[in-house]
């Protein structure tokens, strides 16, 4: 992961490290990491609207995303006529909700737009495997304590945030192109073959 890591920008807010200092940056804490995502996401969302557009174009929005562990899937349309269908939006949040809930959280649909426009610059029309949406707090905190690459204060917490694949393409490939898009937080997860993808800050890891 380190070839991928090592040209660029530091990762912080919602970086590997917990409480712990990071590399050239002083310490924040679990409080102050968690303020400095959330106030970013104003002026990132700003920033990627253009992008977004520029990707997507002025057209429908469509999406497919398949959930590994359940199978379940979603495959159309999600955003038309300047905003946004909250009937697919519906069916994106349960797709991409906690396994281990039966109740589904609102994602924020930013991120559709993100895995659509990331989709698009790749030229792809395979469905999005998703790893992990939305995680219960309960969840990611288990999941943090099983392994240091899982933030306290990840923002999967938030809905704003997912691990995917998309098959037919190297997870190092989508890593690269999605940070040249600068839609959000990017994160490649190599050894396991998927990519985080976020509507958050823009920052690499």
């Amino acid at each position: 992961m380190g070839l991928f890591r090592s040209p660029w920008s530091h990762s912080c807010p919602a970086c590997e490290a917990q409480d712990a200092a990071c590399e050239g940056q002083p310490a924040l804490g679990r409080r102050g990491l968690f303020a400095a995502a959330v106030g970013g996401v104003a002026a990132a969302s700003l920033a990627a609207a253009p992008a977004v557009a520029q990707a997507l174009g002025g057209g429908a929005r469509a999406l497919g995303v398949r959930r590994v562990q359940t199978g379940e899937n979603f495959q159309g349309v999600y955003w038309r006529d300047g905003r946004y269908e909250s009937q697919a939006l519906r069916q994106l949040d349960w797709v991409l909700r906690d396994p281990g809930m039966e109740e589904a959280t609102p994602m924020d649909p930013r991120l559709f737009d993100v895995l659509a426009a990331v989709q698009a610059r790749m030229g792809s029309d395979e469905n999005w495997l998703v790893i992990s949406g939305y995680r219960a707090p309960e969840t990611n905190a288990a999941r943090a304590r099983q392994s240091r690459r899982v933030s306290r204060v990840s923002l999967h917490m938030s809905g704003m945030a997912a691990d995917v694949q998309l098959p037919g393409r190297a997870s190092l490939q989508l890593a690269r192109v999605a940070a040249e898009m600068q839609l959000g937080g990017v994160g490649l997860y190599r050894r396991d073959g998927f990519i985080h993808l976020d509507c958050g800050p823009t920052r690499r890891w």
